[in-house]
């Protein structure tokens, strides 16, 4: 099966293209040619389910692949038994949200190292992603991957190895491997395809062909500062990375079935056409 490509959230255009409801999302994007949706439940769950159900519905008519970003405030990693806990209660309340739009996977953050060593936040993260996969089997959602995102801020969790050595806890968790949040707490070390390649290869390594194959991603230019990320460009930006070429010339010569989501600010659709583009042009 070949890569899919879609946004995260409604681009500027969905608003003034007279679409108003999260429902047209699937005509919307069919207009683009495109093939994935992220549902942003970044500040909480609150789309009900017969909702749920009918975006889902909606979506597999225009053939669109839905997934879901689970909230911001989750903390896999928190000192704190209680913030563990809720967070276990987000990732449930996520899966029975993309369960009912007929979805698969839901991303998450899975926490900060800002009071603790990267070593010991890996550690209480690891324990609540085991307790996150018993809540979901024990709720019949066992299906639904679990994709840990790589993240943007050097003293947020979430390093390739820290995502990798998550994702190896199961072979259910997929990694969110997001090019322009590894390319921010770096610093700007992605420009090569070789640079790409070395994230492609760890995962091969380290978990496997299959989900080499079929792992999740972000994409988008990010400013970054000494601290890692700022903000989240366009394509239209010159001055930051990374670009996006090398990477869908890597997953078309891997024959991948990587989904790729594009996170650009304001001109995610958009910016999703280009890669979907650039990528069937191989």
């Amino acid at each position: 099966m070949a890569c899919l490509f879609g946004p995260a959230g409604t681009a500027e255009s969905f608003k003034s293209m007279g679409y108003k409801s999260s429902l047209d999302v699937p005509e919307y994007l069919t207009k683009f040619g495109l093939t994935a949706f992220e549902y942003q439940c970044g500040r909480g769950v609150n789309i009900g389910e017969e909702k749920a159900k009918e975006l889902g519905r909606l979506s597999k008519e225009k053939g669109i692949t839905l997934s879901l970003h689970a909230p911001y405030y989750i903390s896999m990693s928190s000192v704190e038994e209680e913030k563990r806990l809720n967070s276990i209660n987000y990732i449930l309340a996520s899966a029975r949200a993309v369960n009912a739009m007929g979805g698969d996977r839901i991303i998450v953050h899975t926490g900060s190292c800002a009071k603790i060593s990267r070593e010991e936040a890996l550690s209480l993260a690891k324990g609540t992603m085991k307790l996150a996969l018993d809540t979901l089997d024990n709720e019949h959602l066992g299906h639904i991957h679990i994709c840990p995102e790589t993240m943007g801020k050097i003293n947020q969790l979430g390093t390739l190895d820290e995502v990798i050595e998550l994702c190896a806890l199961d072979e259910r968790l997929l990694p969110c491997i997001d090019f322009g949040h590894l390319n921010a707490r770096d610093l700007g070390s992605l420009k090569t395809k070789d640079d790409f390649g070395v994230i492609f290869d760890a995962i091969e390594n380290r978990l496997g062909i299959e989900r080499l194959k079929n792992f999740h991603s972000h994409f988008s230019k990010i400013q970054y500062s000494a601290g890692g990320e700022v903000r989240h460009l366009t394509f239209a930006d010159t001055v930051y990375g990374p670009d996006f070429e090398p990477v869908m010339e890597l997953a078309f010569k891997k024959g991948c079935s990587i989904r790729f989501i594009c996170e650009s600010a304001g001109t995610q659709t958009e910016d999703a056409k280009q890669m979907s583009d650039y990528y069937n042009s191989l």
